[in-house]
C-alpha cells in the first residue's frame, strides 16, 4: 500500500488534510475502492485516520469470525502503517461536546463515533472522507467528501 505520510496544500496554497472515514477503509478492504489509487490520486493531500476510526476497525476486527477475522486483522495490520492517526485530544472532546449540543439542539441525531470523528475534523481543519457524506450532514462548516 502507498504510503500517505506527507505534508499535502489545497488548491489554494494552503496545508490541506483528510480523515479517512472506517467505511472507506472498509470498502477497499471488500475491494470495492481502489484505496492506493485513490491516495495516488490525491498526491497533495495528508491523508489521515482518526483514533476513533482505528477504534472503528479494531472492533471490526474483533467482531468477525474464523478465516474472515485473520483476514481482516491482516489487512488492518497493512493499513494502519500507512497513515498518521490523529489522537482524540482534549480541544476535539470540547469541540466534540459543542458539536453534540448544537445537533442535539437542532433536533437531528449523530452517532457518538461520527461526532468524535466530526470533531476531530473540525479541530485538525480536516474534511471528512467517506462513502455516508449524509451522515456528516448536521455539522455546519465540515467539508465532506466522497472517495
Amino acid at each position: 500500500m502507498t504510503s500517505n505520510k506527507r505534508a499535502g496544500r489545497s488548491s489554494a496554497g494552503e496545508a490541506m488534510a483528510f480523515l479517512i472515514d472506517a467505511d472507506v477503509i472498509i470498502q477497499a478492504e471488500r475491494r470495492t475502492l481502489d484505496l492506493d489509487a485513490w491516495l495516488r490520486s490525491h498526491p497533495d493531500e495528508e491523508v489521515k485516520l482518526a483514533a476513533i476510526t482505528v477504534a472503528e476497525l479494531g472492533r471490526s476486527v474483533e467482531r468477525a469470525t474464523g478465516v474472515h477475522r485473520a483476514n481482516r486483522q491482516k489487512y488492518l495490520q497493512a493499513v494502519l502503517p500507512v497513515f498518521e492517526v490523529v489522537p482524540y485530544t482534549e480541544k476535539a472532546a470540547l469541540e466534540h461536546a459543542r458539536l453534540w449540543a448544537d445537533v442535539e439542539a437542532a433536533g437531528q441525531r449523530m452517532s457518538p463515533h461520527d461526532l468524535m470523528l466530526a470533531a476531530t475534523a473540525k479541530e485538525s481543519g480536516a474534511a471528512i472522507v467517506t462513502f455516508n457524506t449524509r451522515r456528516f450532514a448536521a455539522v455546519p462548516g465540515l467539508t465532506v467528501l466522497k472517495p
